[in-house]
């Protein structure tokens, strides 16, 4: 049992807190304990309650929930989304950190010089932590190591368009350039895995606002062939490779293969992957177009359970979020509306409502904390432990919210998840040991770091 040195100060000095529940969530698993923290860092925990320790019952304090892959949009675009608007979201679903994608910003984050435009935008509107990813594009290669030596955690490229122009997709000869790179500094390579030369003929032409003629426009043959490559490609330059929102089942088979290999391979799902399902899409709902698409049940079933089998590593929300014309809110016609879904508020309760009748809490709770916090490397983040950074959430699981549009954080109320019955209620959300949410409110802000890879 660990002395709480600071206990004495606890009355007199305002970052110094002591935390018990029945339910805390330390050495992977939930046991009674108070945590200690002052000045941002957790200094003690005991396993027991404290006399003087704030009482939370049997609600669930663990580590905030980590998203690795979020689009602010900001510099450039930030009518779309920014970050004061993206990390109060963030705070408001559990998360306490997040990793921004070097596209939907403008300029793209693909030199230096952008990715210090980039930190100079966060300025005084970092309500929670944020990390950062360089772009890959044909013709950047040579600015990858400075933007490597200045901190960004991984870099991310698409193989197909991105629906950025300033963001072309790359080929093999622009991976053959950079992965020998990107190796040096052991960091990730993330990559969009669809992969197509021409237009698949379905019909979707014809049919603009048909769910099932878009989901049948981008076949899971794409994101297969895609994946094939990038684990090839992984096992020619031994750099780390990361595939973001794995939507097809088929190609789970390839991963789980390239695992067992031994190549340095990880894999996420989103949350809109395991919550809803294609049969369940209304047509001219252009809220739920993403890519790759949102596929059939029974697909959708096999990604929960590669979660469960640690096929796919963790989850992420890919929140790309987009004004309402630009996401053709009244003409419904997914043929032109803007491809991304707005989550970054709900990676905690809609992952837990998708996964709760296929893994206890305890299965679940590392696959939003700990397992992405590993892959970016953030050693203080991820785990309630002595030394650690305190990002904390206080939450109820068996809670269930109705989700409305004044419940919503993020910049515009257009979201799939309004209006579904979510389970997980955050009662409290601490970012280096602020309270930056709390009871529907946003209590402190600008409370956030940069998470820059040393």
């Amino acid at each position: 049992m660990y002395i709480c040195r600071f206990a004495i100060k606890k009355r007199n000095h305002l970052h110094s807190r002591e935390l018990f529940s029945n339910s805390v969530w330390i050495n992977n698993q939930l046991q009674p304990a108070t945590i200690c923290y002052e000045n941002g860092i957790i200094t003690a925990i005991h396993f027991e309650k404290k006399v003087t320790a704030e009482d939370y019952g049997h609600a669930v304090i663990m580590p905030g929930v980590v998203d690795v892959h979020v689009h602010v949009n900001e510099p450039g675009r930030t009518e779309w989304e920014g970050f004061e608007t993206a990390t109060q979201a963030a705070a408001a679903g559990g998360t306490t950190t997040i990793i921004d994608m070097p596209l939907n910003a403008s300029p793209v984050t693909t030199t230096l010089k952008a990715f210090e435009d980039k930190l100079a935008a966060t300025s005084g509107k970092m309500h929670v932590n944020v990390g950062f990813y360089a772009g890959l594009i044909p013709g950047n290669v040579a600015h990858l190591k400075a933007m490597l030596q200045a901190g960004v955690v991984g870099v991310k490229c698409f193989l197909t368009h991105s629906g950025i122009d300033e963001f072309p997709n790359v080929t093999e000869k622009e991976l053959d350039e950079a992965m020998p790179i990107i190796a040096q500094y052991n960091a990730p390579l993330l990559a969009h895995c669809e992969l197509y030369d021409t237009e698949v003929a379905c019909g979707f032409e014809e049919h603009p606002t048909s769910y099932p003629h878009y989901l049948a426009s981008r076949p899971k043959q794409w994101e297969n062939d895609a994946i094939a490559l990038m684990i090839r490609k992984c096992r020619e330059h031994n750099c780390p490779v990361h595939i973001v929102h794995v939507a097809s089942a088929e190609a789970l088979a390839l991963i789980e293969a390239a695992k067992k290999e031994g190549l340095p391979i990880t894999a996420e799902t989103c949350t809109q992957y395991i919550y809803f399902n294609a049969e369940d899409i209304p047509d001219a709902r252009c809220i739920y177009k993403c890519a790759p698409p949102i596929r059939e049940k029974a697909n959708n079933e096999q990604l929960k359970k590669a979660l469960l089998s640690g096929v796919l590593d963790f989850i992420a929300t890919d929140h790309s979020p987009a004004p309402p014309g630009i996401k053709e809110m009244e003409s419904g016609n997914l043929k032109k509306a803007w491809g991304g879904i707005a989550g970054i508020q709900f990676l905690l309760s809609g992952s837990w409502t998708a996964v709760k009748d296929i893994m206890t809490l305890e299965q679940f709770i590392p696959l939003v904390t700990s397992k992405p916090a590993a892959f970016i490397k953030a050693e203080k983040k991820g785990a309630i432990a002595i030394g650690n950074d305190a990002d904390i959430v206080i939450w109820h699981p068996e809670a269930t919210t109705t989700i409305k549009d004044e419940d919503v954080w993020f910049r515009y109320k257009i979201s799939p998840y309004i209006g579904q019955n979510l389970y997980g209620t955050v009662s409290e959300t601490i970012v280096n040991g602020e309270t930056v949410y709390q009871n529907n409110l946003i209590k402190n802000k600008n409370k956030g770091k940069w998470l820059l890879q040393k």
